[in-house]
């Protein structure tokens, strides 16, 4: 399981003029979390009886989680499907998860009406184990300690490889603790595809119940299944994503390798796409897709982009391309991202007078947790060896 060879730390200036301007939206962001905690939710939002669940759920939980699929994605890819050439992206793709439920766990709690009673969590006696929400708060709850672990090992090679280690019984530690873990690294990988799994399909069970108020074109039987294989294909794409960001923010040659990760994608895709239309025709809801009203023409937007972006990377001459391999997994994120808004705000509908558009405090309260995300994933790239390391066979982004 050790590949510290594969792996190094970018050396580079921390407090950069973007640092500055994402720390900017992170004390925005907390500040109004805390208004939030101080004055109530509806000082800070425009959610309601009828509209209980907003952005924060719709994105920070829902969408986020997807987005941050990259290291659930790539253990799939690398341990159970044996492709170790992609192994130096996942350590950058786990911090990028990482921080990602963690943004996710931190808007739950944001979201909570009586945050004060979330102790319960954590006492067995009041536990609801038939409940979906209490599996999905389990699973991200777990899963944030999972990926916590499976960082660990960049971390503790910082101090095992410091040639003046100023925290002597650390470096001592850190060498004790290291072989150690990698003994059981291949277990706690394992718990790392299980929990995203459950959670994953879990977060479409969550909408199955509301038959009579989720629009026939997103509520189906098969949402747990369609919101894991949408998890997959978003995740190889946050990948692709964040190699050519970090490769024009870092000034460094774009891996070679999310260019034969991209091949994977149209396979993960088709098969999205031909269950999402298989399901809408033997349901008799192809018609209400084509309608051609506002629910069908975002149907349909979703359904371009991430067809458009699918049929890119299933031509050989884009695919060599960086910048076209880089178009298309936007195509995916944006697309499979929308499908995601769709079942959870677009296509619900409560009935009665009630309406919902976000506030300017829950915009600038997820904007705020998506910078302290950025933020600390640009840090820990600068301190750790989490980077993949530049080989020859890299391609120029510029």
């Amino acid at each position: 399981m050790t590949h510290n060879d594969e792996y190094h730390i970018h050396r580079a200036k921390i407090l950069t003029p973007s640092f500055y301007v994402l720390l900017f939206f992170v004390v925005i962001g907390f500040f109004l979390v805390g208004v939030r905690f101080v004055k109530g939710i509806g000082a800070v939002t425009n959610m309601s009886d009828g509209y209980p669940w907003g952005i924060w759920i719709a994105y920070d939980v829902a969408t986020s989680t997807a987005l941050a699929c990259g290291g659930y994605a790539m253990a799939i890819i690398i341990y159970i499907m044996n492709r170790m050439k992609y192994h130096p992206l996942i350590r950058s793709a786990l911090v990028t998860s990482l921080f990602g439920y963690m943004l996710a766990g931190l808007s739950v709690m944001v979201d909570i009406g009586r945050y004060w009673n979330a102790y319960s969590f954590f006492i067995p006696t009041r536990w609801q184990p038939n409940s979906v929400m209490f599996e999905v708060a389990v699973c991200i709850m777990a899963y944030n300690v999972v990926l916590m672990l499976e960082v660990l090992p960049a971390i503790l090679e910082k101090f095992i490889h410091s040639k003046t280690p100023k925290f002597p019984k650390v470096k001592k530690f850190a060498m004790k603790l290291y072989p150690k873990l990698d003994k059981v690294l291949i277990f706690i990988v394992v718990l790392g595809i299980t929990l995203p799994t459950m959670h994953q399909s879990s977060l479409g069970s969550m909408l199955i119940i509301a038959k009579s108020k989720v629009d026939p074109i997103w509520h189906t039987e098969f949402l747990p299944l369609l919101f894991v294989i949408n998890a997959l294909y978003i995740g190889y794409s946050v990948v692709i994503f964040e190699s050519f960001a970090s490769s024009m923010a870092f000034n460094r040659p774009f891996e070679s390798e999310t260019q034969r990760l991209s091949r994977v994608i149209p396979y993960v895709t088709a098969v999205w796409l031909t269950i999402r239309l298989a399901d809408l025709i033997y349901r008799g809801e192809l018609g209400r897709a084509f309608a051609g009203d506002y629910n069908s023409m975002m149907f349909l937007a979703e359904i371009v982009l991430i067809a458009a972006g699918s049929f890119i990377l299933m031509w050989k001459q884009f695919r060599s391309s960086p910048r076209m391999v880089f178009i298309s997994a936007m195509l995916l994120l944006v697309g499979g991202g929308w499908y995601r808004f769709n079942v959870y705000l677009v296509g619900y509908n409560p009935h009665g007078n009630w309406s919902y558009f976000p506030s300017l405090p829950e915009f600038f309260i997820t904007i705020g947790l998506v910078a302290f995300e950025i933020l600390g994933y640009m840090v820990l790239v600068k301190l750790f060896p989490i980077m993949p390391k530049v080989h020859n066979n890299t391609a120029d982004v510029h």
